[in-house]
């Protein structure tokens, strides 16, 4: 078993190759007796539409019976689905099999014990148990029972997200992901116009990548916005955990855009909660919320870590800048692309103004997109942790909590190491171009007298 299928928030692998049957129903088996070891005795399962996840999930469900516990399937889904039935149904535990935005040759699958996903030391427990074959056994197998996830899914958004004014016109794009078979019927029975883009789901991905943080991928959903007059647009990931947003305009709002808009109406019922971001977000995100009467907290990226902050702080919104929204505030916590679609939604058929006017008063700055350095898997965290000393040491101001970012009146700089790849990410903002410009002269200054102290 490759030992680099377990990530930090995961495990991914390729199909045949990382990921086979019998890995597969190792890893049920391991999880299984996770679940059972903590007195649970049900687990529920969920899958993209990829051709291996239904190979996979065979393989996962006989490991998981085997130890016990009994599997509720509810099928091809959106991972949301997954996660709103492990909130909604008696069970204690989930898995999602899902290969998200990766390519077609990839799967993987996003599990917990409880309500929520693993990460981090649970993850690496789970590899521990498997190597050493330490699993539960059990004389009386569970049973695997199909589950309508969908159907009380859909109930509750209804009953829950108040839409105004109806006939709003509206493009989703799900990619020829899972969103599309969920949210284009579910709006069209809330009152909405939808017109629908790639919502066939192909695992082959025939039309553009399904990840809604790469600008070229939401080319037609521009297009299609402008050409329909349409007043919002909205993408999925592969998997509809992520989401992209298109305003009346064209333009595209990223993830630390749409959550100063959701801020703002949580924050109005919610006054004075706490609200999460990301060590990538916008400074004027962070502004906005305290402005608004929030608690503003930077967290570390991940779906799995700024889960579990929500629940340490109490938080009624979080949000990271590749589309992942997680809703507290009347749900479950967790990120769900759709959910967040139908509460952008509840917010534009209940305002006047356009989705382009709405964040109209938020300053404009200028940012760079992410960049990748590449180095060492063995030398990365070491890199950024001489880049914080040497920042420090030079009297700056620097936030430690996710690599190191480095804060000033006027913007911002960000050294930090992926948890998924032997590089670092860097990322400025500032409030002018020529600003931008010396933030990132001392960034890289930074990141190449560190490379060269820890021997990169």
């Amino acid at each position: 078993m490759n030992a680099h299928i377990f990530r930090e928030y995961d495990i991914r692998g390729l199909v045949d190759k990382d990921l086979t049957i019998e890995v597969v129903e190792l890893l049920g088996l391991g999880l299984g007796t996770m679940i059972r070891r903590k007195g649970g005795t049900s687990i529920v399962v969920g899958r993209d539409c990829r051709e291996s996840s239904t190979r996979f999930r065979d393989a996962l469900a006989k490991g998981l019976t085997a130890t016990g516990l009994d599997v509720y399937d509810v099928g091809v889904v959106p991972t949301p689905l997954t996660y709103f039935a492990a909130n909604t149904l008696p069970v204690d535990g989930l898995a999602m099999i899902t290969g998200s935005h990766n390519p077609k040759e990839f799967n993987g699958f996003k599990i917990g014990a409880g309500k929520t996903t693993f990460h981090g030391p649970e993850i690496k427990e789970l590899r521990r148990l498997i190597e050493a074959k330490d699993f539960a056994t059990s004389d009386k197998p569970g049973k695997v029972t199909p589950y309508d996830i969908i159907t009380p899914y859909n109930h509750f958004i209804r009953q829950t997200v108040k839409v105004g004014r109806k006939g709003m016109k509206i493009v989703i794009d799900a990619g020829n992901g899972t969103g599309g078979a969920i949210a284009v019927p579910l709006f069209e029975s809330m009152g909405f116009d939808v017109v629908p883009l790639f919502c066939e789901m192909d695992a082959d991905f025939p039309n553009h990548h399904p990840d809604p943080t790469v600008v070229e991928n939401l080319q037609d959903l521009i297009k299609k916005v402008k050409e329909v007059k349409a007043e919002v647009g909205i993408a999925y990931d592969g998997d509809s955990d992520r989401i992209g947003v298109i305003d009346d305009q064209g333009n595209v709002l990223w993830g630390d855009q749409l959550m100063v808009l959701f801020s703002r109406y949580v924050l109005k019922e919610a006054p004075g909660a706490a609200i999460i971001g990301e060590v990538k977000c916008s400074y004027t995100m962070y502004d906005d919320i305290a402005k608004h009467g929030g608690r503003p907290i930077m967290w570390k990226a991940g779906h799995s870590l700024i889960k579990s902050k929500m629940k340490e702080e109490h938080a009624e919104l979080a949000g990271e800048m590749s589309g992942h929204i997680f809703f507290k505030h009347r749900y479950f916590g967790f990120d769900d692309a759709v959910y967040a679609s139908a509460r952008l939604l509840e917010i534009l058929t209940q305002e006047k103004q356009s989705m382009s006017q709405l964040l109209s008063d938020v300053p404009k700055t200028f940012a760079s997109p992410e960049l990748r350095f590449d180095t060492t898997e063995e030398k990365k965290f070491a890199m950024v942790k001489r880049a914080t000393e040497i920042l420090r040491d030079a009297g700056h101001k620097v936030v430690d909590v996710d690599g190191v970012r480095v804060t000033f009146p006027d913007g911002w700089g960000l050294i930090r190491a992926s948890n998924t790849q032997p590089i670092l990410v860097l990322r400025y903002e500032a409030s002018t171009e020529a600003r931008v410009k010396e933030i990132q002269a001392l960034i890289e200054k930074t990141v190449a007298q560190a490379q060269k102290e820890v021997g990169a």
